[in-house]
């Protein structure tokens, strides 16, 4: 069965609490890259310590690898 990437954004990704979240997570992304540059966030994700993606607070905000950071966001 194919995939409804439609109904996916309807249901969930479309959601004004989930837009919020996404777009805190793009500006915690912009932040990183303009405090540590470019090359340095390159190929790596950018980690909330305390998981919530709203607090973009300097120590809430860390520089990991995809693999570490979304291992550990599995739980």
């Amino acid at each position: 069965m194919a995939r409804n990437y439609r109904k996916e954004y309807d249901n969930y990704q479309g959601r004004p609490e989930q837009r919020k979240r996404r777009s805190s997570r793009n500006k915690a992304r912009r932040l990183a890259i303009k405090r540590k540059g470019k090359a340095a966030v390159a190929g790596k994700d950018i980690d909330h310590k305390d998981g919530n993606p709203m607090n973009n607070g300097a120590s809430n905000l860390r520089v990991q690898s995809k693999s570490k950071n979304r291992s550990r966001n599995k739980q």
